[in-house]
């Protein structure tokens, strides 16, 4: 796969500190011919999760080659392997946390190598910041050229959470909240795809069960579908089930705030009502 000269980055750093332009600044040094895109530093603080969404769901609008740097590492200086994972359209550079399978699960994953060479590294690596140490650099050599198995070893056992896929078993797919958007849209890491393997389709009534909850809505393909203040479920931009209120607040609504567990499960009724 031909490397793009695009870099983006991802982290929770903020834009209070130096710490994003530090690792622009070791991007540029190394390969001043890098177009620079920030994705998001506005991670809630070691929250992987989040970071695996917002990185999933900005990474398939940019050009095949891509490299895709992302810094949600609340293990930097432990066990937790730096790694690039290589997929059938792009490229992720980050920790070994499930920060980036998310994303490259969905693209199709190639390999997966550890960064150990310390050729692609800053000559004096810290223990806290390998955002700018080791991720960045590597994003620019990769970006140069080089190799992904130039950089170590592959990986066979990267770490895969739970809210990268959801269970589905015979009429019921168990799946997880993994983000509440502006909106107070309530948004699963159910696709619809997932939801064709228990037989529910757009138009199509579903059970969800929320919290303390069961709700019965219809799965439409517009906001508009449904009443004003009513429920609904959507696939949302982000290809992912969405729990909405038209021009409601969801989550406000259904008091949900945190990563809940969430159920589906067909369903014959015909009127979407809140339980």
């Amino acid at each position: 796969m031909r490397k793009s000269s695009i870099i983006t980055l991802l982290s929770d750093f903020g834009l209070k500190d130096p710490y994003v332009a530090e690792m622009k600044a070791v991007i540029l040094s190394i390969y001043p011919k890098a177009t620079i895109v920030d994705i998001n530093h506005e991670i809630t603080k070691f929250d992987v999760r989040l970071g695996a969404f917002i990185l999933a769901q900005a990474a398939l609008y940019f050009p095949k080659g891509t490299i895709h740097v992302a810094v949600v590492d609340p293990g930097v200086g432990a066990k937790r392997r730096p790694m690039i994972v290589e997929t059938k359209r792009s490229f992720y550079v980050g920790p070994d946390n499930g920060l980036l399978i998310l994303s490259a699960q969905r693209e199709g994953i190639n390999h997966i190598y550890e960064i150990t060479n310390p050729k692609y590294m800053l000559k004096d690596v810290s223990r806290t910041f390998h955002g700018r140490d080791i991720f960045s650099p590597v994003a620019a050599y990769l970006a140069k050229g080089a190799l992904p198995s130039n950089f170590g070893p592959k990986i066979q056992d990267p770490v895969i959470p739970s809210f990268t896929k959801p269970k589905i078993r015979k009429e019921e797919i168990q799946g997880e909240v993994i983000h509440i958007d502006n909106f107070g849209n309530i948004i699963t890491n159910i696709s619809l795809r997932d939801l064709r393997e228990i037989g529910i389709e757009e138009g199509k009534n579903l059970i969800l069960k929320l919290k303390d909850r069961d709700l019965t809505l219809r799965l439409c393909s517009a906001y508009g579908e449904a009443p004003l203040n009513t429920p609904l479920a959507i696939i949302g931009g982000s290809d992912f089930l969405e729990v909405s209120v038209n021009q409601g607040n969801a989550s406000r609504v259904l008091d949900v705030k945190g990563y809940d567990k969430v159920v589906i499960k067909p369903s014959q009724n015909v009127r979407s009502k809140l339980e």
